[in-house]
C-alpha cells in the first residue's frame, strides 16, 4: 500500500489509502525540447498529455510532486451536471444560447469522462445520482422550477424535484427542506480516475515527470521564432506551445493565473462502514447543499460516509481536521457522533470571482486553465481534451469558457488573499445566521 503522504496538504486520504500502489514516474533529469509542455499533473493537464501524445505530438508534461496530490486525487468525486451556475441563473447573465452552448458542454464533458474510462478501463467506482438540497425553508419553487427548466428549455429530464418529505426519506436526515434529484450524473473515486488517466498518457507516448518544480516561464523572444522555455531545478523544458494547468496551485510561476485563480482549502473525512444506519442515503446519490460553504457528502462503495464542507481562506492548514467535519457530520447525522472517522484530508481548490473556468492565453503561446471552483471533475478532464484539440487546430468548445468574463480578484497579490478571506467569511456567517 502507498504510504506516502503529500507535502502540499494534511492526512492519508481514504481515496489514497484505497487506490492500490500508484505507479511512480521520474524527475525530469535534464533539458528537453519539445512541441507542448504542460505544467501540472492533475486531469487537465494528463488529459491533454493524453490526447496529444495520441495525435502524434511530442509533448512533456512536468508536475511539481507527485500526480493527484492537488485537487485532482483528493476532492469530493462529485460529477454534477452543468456549470457551477444553475443554467436558469447563467441564462440571465449571459442569455438563453450561451448559457445552453455552456450546458451542452458541460453534458459532452460528463460523456467523455464516461467514455475515456470505459475505453482505457479505468474502474473509477463510479455510482449513479446526485442530489442537491436547501439547508433553509422557502425554497421550494425555485428548485422546482430548476427540475423544470433543465428539461424544458435544457433537454435535460433527469431532474425531479423532492418535497421535505422526499429529501428527508431520501437523505436519511430530516436537516433540509427540499432538494433537486439528479439520476443523469454520479459520483467517482477521483484517484483511481487520476492513476488510470496518467497510465493511459504514459501509454500514448507523453513523456511525464513528477516531482519537478517549474520555477519559470518564459519566451526567448516575441515573434515567429521566439521559444517558450520553462525552467526547473533539474532541467529546462523548451517548447513551441505550453500550458499552464496548475489550478490552485500556481503559486508565483504565471502572474495572470495567480491574479484570477484563488487557492481555498476544502476538507473531507470518511468514516468506518455504515453497516448499522440503511437509512443514510439509501439511494448511494451523491449530496450537496446550498450554504455558500458548501457541504458535500456520499456514500463510498463500501458504505463509508464521505463528508466534506470545512473551508479554510488561506494556504495554511486547519488543525484538527476530523473534529471540524465530525461536528458536521453530526449536525446532519445525529445517530453518527460515535461513528469513528478513519481518514481526514484536505487540499487546496481553484475558485475564480464569478465560479466560473479561467481560460485564457496568458502570454503568446502559453494557455491557462483553471478555477473550476468546485465543479472539475468532469470539466478539468474535458478541458485538457480540448485543449489538445486546439493545438491540433479543431474549432473547440473552449472558446465557450474563453469567452467568459473573468475578473481578476481586487487588491494585487499583497491583499487578494486577506480581502478575500474577509468576503467568504461573511458568505460562511451568512450561512449560519439566515
Amino acid at each position: 500500500m502507498d504510504s506516502w503522504q503529500s507535502p502540499i496538504a494534511p492526512g492519508i486520504s481514504w481515496y489514497q489509502a484505497t487506490v492500490g500502489e500508484r505507479a511512480a514516474y521520474p524527475a525530469l533529469d535534464g533539458s528537453k525540447t519539445v512541441d507542448v509542455a504542460i505544467v501540472g499533473g492533475g486531469y487537465t493537464g494528463l488529459q491533454a498529455a493524453c490526447n496529444l501524445a495520441k495525435s502524434g505530438v511530442s509533448v512533456a508534461l512536468i508536475e511539481a510532486h507527485r500526480f493527484g496530490d492537488g485537487a485532482s486525487g483528493r476532492n469530493g468525486g462529485q460529477m454534477g451536471t452543468g456549470q457551477r451556475w444553475w443554467p436558469e441563473d447563467l441564462e440571465k447573465e449571459l442569455g438563453y444560447e450561451r448559457s445552453k452552448a455552456l450546458f451542452d458542454m458541460a453534458e459532452d464533458a460528463k460523456r467523455y469522462l464516461l467514455d475515456f474510462a470505459k475505453i482505457h478501463g479505468i474502474e473509477m467506482d463510479y455510482m449513479p445520482g446526485q442530489m442537491n438540497v436547501s439547508h433553509k425553508p422557502g425554497h421550494d419553487k425555485e428548485y422546482r422550477a430548476n427540475a423544470e427548466i433543465a428539461a424544458e428549455r435544457y433537454d435535460y429530464p433527469h431532474i425531479s424535484f423532492m418535497d421535505r418529505q422526499e429529501t428527508a426519506e431520501r437523505l436519511g436526515t430530516k436537516d433540509y427542506y427540499c432538494g433537486v434529484r439528479d439520476m443523469g450524473t454520479g459520483h467517482i473515486h477521483p484517484l483511481k480516475l487520476l492513476v488510470g488517466l496518467a497510465r493511459a498518457a504514459q501509454e500514448a507516448g507523453a513523456q511525464l515527470y513528477e516531482m519537478t518544480k517549474a520555477t519559470a516561464i518564459r519566451r526567448t523572444r516575441n515573434g515567429p521564432d521566439g521559444k517558450i522555455v520553462i525552467e526547473t531545478p533539474s532541467g529546462v523544458l523548451t517548447t513551441d506551445r505550453a500550458l499552464v494547468a496548475t489550478n490552485a496551485y500556481v503559486g508565483n510561476l504565471e502572474p495572470a493565473t495567480a491574479a484570477h485563480i484563488m487557492p481555498i482549502g476544502s476538507f473531507i473525512a470518511a468514516t468506518a462502514p455504515l453497516d448499522d444506519f440503511p437509512d443514510v442515503i439509501p439511494g448511494g446519490e451523491a449530496v450537496a447543499d446550498s450554504r455558500f460553504v458548501v457541504r458535500y457528502f456520499r456514500k463510498s462503495r463500501d458504505n463509508r460516509l464521505l463528508f466534506g464542507g470545512r473551508e479554510v481562506y488561506s494556504s495554511r492548514d486547519p488543525k484538527d481536521t476530523a473534529n471540524a467535519i465530525r461536528k458536521q457530520i453530526v449536525a446532519t447525522y445525529p445517530a453518527l457522533k460515535n461513528v469513528e472517522i478513519i481518514h481526514a484530508w484536505g487540499g487546496n481548490v481553484g475558485i475564480t470571482l464569478p465560479r466560473q473556468p479561467f481560460v485564457k492565453e496568458v502570454m503568446p503561446g502559453v494557455t491557462s486553465i483553471g478555477g473550476y471552483s468546485g465543479h472539475g471533475v468532469m470539466l478539468s478532464n474535458y478541458c485538457g481534451k480540448l485543449y489538445a484539440d486546439m493545438v491540433a487546430g479543431k474549432a473547440t468548445e473552449l472558446d465557450h469558457l474563453a469567452a467568459l468574463d473573468i475578473p481578476a480578484f481586487p487588491g494585487g497579490q499583497r491583499l487578494r488573499t486577506p480581502l478575500l478571506f474577509l468576503a467568504l467569511t461573511w458568505f460562511a456567517l451568512r450561512d449560519r445566521l439566515w
